[in-house]
């Protein structure tokens, strides 16, 4: 519009389209400002309120260590971190807002934050950065690297690594004209001041909703790993713990969660406390009890929130007798002894209820534990009968035939030796006359009562006791040396039973060596 010769005229109203070119630019100047202005206050709500988000996210993290410890201390620990590098970088891009703000008298009066000279002053000198200018690149650097660090090898947080490095990379960029400028001139350099606050509250905006993004994924991920089917086991639950040849097994399969993570608070097994908890698990170690049924009863307790879960526990075992000798029988040894106390245990595997009857079968204390006698039974066998109950309620019975024996005849002895013996005239005298039962499975206590005592050619001497009395020791004085004696109708009973009547007691014969 300046070129060639023009008339005054002209030259006026060229420069009138001039100034209102320039009114206009200035009026939309104006206005780009001010609504920079107002993202800034946008952008500085939304960030507060991302702040009480993560705020609350950490409590919550807080009230969780609290309550289990194990499984959520180390991701409180990551959460930490996160938090920490945040926060300070946070605070970093604050303390420059106030910095380039401080000569501002009105922080809302954007339409006078045209100029970039504050920061191009402290980012920019002589075509380098500034020591402020490259401290800045530093914490952008140190923030990237320390969250990507953290969370690139964390199943679940590989795209928010890669996005943390996108989204705070300061590579060099490439302008729409082609040329390749510094990350930090591009962005920051001739802008102007409400223009670069903006971009900082939105580097701030970028800071608040990555800890959330990885925050939220980190605790999404420990949910998913919780209720994920690796997690649980298939556990069979048998309609009783002890089955029976012959029984159908019954029971059912189910899936259980198993937490390593998880620690009770309080365990009781059947009134008493346990605390060899570990690992989401009870080891229990306690006596099995007697034969039979037993009953587990207890509970578990946890903290969850403010409240104290309590899990019931009902259970049962079965406790049989331990298989520690084999069970080796001599069919024809099924013997009860008339005259003593015939002992016995009677018992069924795997069943505690147990009952037994039969001729002269008592109880002897002590489970299982009986005594037998059949002195007065006049057959040759009897029958013990057993019953008991099976720990679902039914009932078993078996028998068992025994034959009834006497006690085997007795046999006599002198000094304790038995047969024909070599003894000494005087020691005879004053040895006494007994009778044994030698391998006998009883110790019967046998008592000699009486005897009769015999010298070759001299009259049989009939002796009370058990020693030989004045007749027998004279007739003994009238035998010659080398001739033999005789000890014979030897009179014996049992101690403790004298009404049975034993068999005849074998003889004794003594050779006398004086």
């Amino acid at each position: 519009m300046a070129s060639g010769k023009q008339s005054p005229r002209q030259k006026m109203i060229n420069l009138m389209y001039l100034v209102f070119i320039a009114m206009l630019a200035l009026n939309m100047s104006k206005e780009v400002l001010t609504a920079f202005g107002l993202l800034n206050e946008k952008l500085t709500e939304s960030n507060q309120t991302t702040t009480q988000r993560n705020a609350a996210f950490m409590a919550g993290l807080d009230a969780k260590v609290e309550e289990q410890p194990a499984k959520y201390a180390p991701l409180k620990e990551k959460a930490v971190r996160v938090d920490e590098l945040s926060t300070n970088f946070n605070n970093y891009i604050e303390t420059l807002k106030a910095d380039l703000t401080a000569k501002q008298d009105d922080l809302q009066d954007y339409e006078t934050m045209d100029r970039s000279d504050q920061l191009d002053e402290m980012f920019f000198t002589g075509g380098k950065n500034t020591v402020k200018g490259d401290e800045f690149m530093q914490q952008i650097t140190a923030y990237r690297e320390g969250v990507v660090d953290l969370i690139k090898n964390e199943q679940g947080l590989e795209s928010i690594a890669s996005k943390v490095q996108n989204e705070f990379a300061t590579e060099p960029v490439e302008d729409r004209a082609g040329i390749t400028k510094p990350w930090l001139e591009y962005h920051y350099q001739g802008y102007p001041l409400i223009a670069s606050l903006t971009k900082l509250t939105q580097l701030q905006a970028d800071v608040k909703n990555t800890q959330g993004e990885i925050l939220s994924a980190m605790l999404s991920g420990q949910l998913q790993s919780e209720v994920s089917l690796t997690n649980y086991e298939a556990i069979v639950i048998p309609n009783k713990t002890a089955f029976f040849s012959g029984e159908n097994f019954q029971g059912r399969v189910v899936l259980g969660r198993v937490d390593n993570t998880l620690q009770f608070d309080k365990v009781t097994i059947n009134g008493k406390e346990v605390s060899s908890a570990r690992a989401g698990q009870i080891d229990l170690n306690f006596p099995a009890g007697n034969v039979g049924e037993q009953e587990i009863k207890g509970e578990l307790q946890f903290k969850e929130g403010d409240s104290i879960i309590s899990i019931p526990i009902n259970s049962s075992y079965a406790v049989i007798p331990k298989p520690n000798a084999a069970v080796i029988s001599a069919d024809k040894m099924n013997v009860v002894y008339r005259g003593v106390q015939n002992p016995m245990t009677i018992s069924i595997p795997g069943v505690g209820q147990v009952s037994a009857s039969g001729p002269g079968l008592s109880p002897a204390g002590g489970a299982g534990k009986y005594n037998m006698n059949v002195t007065t039974v006049q057959a040759r066998e009897v029958t013990i009968s057993v019953t008991g109950q099976l720990p679902g309620g039914e009932k078993v019975s078996d028998s068992k035939v025994f034959r009834i024996k006497d006690i085997p005849a007795p046999m006599g002895t002198i000094r304790g030796e038995d047969g024909s013996v070599k003894m000494q005239r005087n020691s005879l005298e004053i040895s006494s006359v007994g009778a044994s039962l030698p391998d006998f499975d009883f110790d019967l206590g046998l008592r000699v009562t009486g005897f009769s005592f015999k010298v070759s050619g001299q009259p049989t001497v009939t002796v009370r006791g058990n020693t030989l009395d004045a007749a027998a020791k004279a007739a003994l004085r009238r035998a010659g040396r080398g001739e033999t004696v005789q000890i014979f109708d030897i009179q014996a009973s049992l101690a403790n039973n004298s009404s049975y009547m034993l068999k005849k007691v074998s003889p004794v014969f003594v050779e006398l060596t004086n």
